[in-house]
């Protein structure tokens, strides 16, 4: 058996309704997965499952979701391992540790394109700050302005398939799958 996260990249469901994590965690329990534990509502699910192709994993994981919850969801999963490299590459240590829900890392599917960083720098504020980890893009976003550019220009038209999590939520991850290793 391996651990694995996946991230959902939305629990909108539309009409004002939401995704409710227990509804979730049942949905994952059905496809066969075994000690399934979520992380905040926002879409996070740590499981054990018998070790296989994480694509496998993704397409089950998103026929499930259509099916259960009617709308179709990109959903991004990653071995323990992979997810505990994604927590100790955080290249904002200092950041983090100041502001954790103001740095976050956008998951992705495949490697962000090479350029990526570079387009991102023409929505950065000055205080912002975007650097390619191992194919995901890491952001600090401004503690100066409610709101940031970055966000919106980081979309999956933009980037690819991807989903962002800040990184109190990283930690949270690292530290569930940590504790299974």
């Amino acid at each position: 058996m391996q651990t694995y996260v996946a991230l959902l990249y939305s629990i909108i469901l539309g009409g004002g309704r939401r995704v409710v994590m227990s509804d979730l965690k049942a949905m994952a329990e059905s496809l066969g997965l075994k000690n399934v534990r979520t992380l905040v509502a926002t879409g996070n699910l740590v499981f054990e499952a018998r070790t296989t192709k994480i694509s496998v994993l993704e397409q089950r994981l998103e026929s499930a979701f259509e099916e259960t919850f009617g709308r179709r969801v990109d959903i991004i999963v990653r071995g323990a391992e992979a997810w505990l490299k994604l927590a100790a590459g955080n290249p904002f240590p200092d950041e983090s540790a100041d502001a954790g829900d103001q740095v976050a890392v956008r998951v992705m599917r495949k490697s962000a394109p090479a350029d990526a960083v570079e387009a991102l720098q023409a929505y950065a504020a000055k205080d912002e700050k975007v650097l390619l980890v191992d194919g995901d893009i890491w952001v600090v976003f401004s503690r100066e302005r409610p709101s940031s550019r970055l966000l919106a220009a980081s979309n999956h038209k933009r980037m690819g398939v991807g989903t962002s999590r800040n990184w109190n939520t990283v930690r949270g991850l690292a530290e569930m799958v940590g504790s299974r290793q």
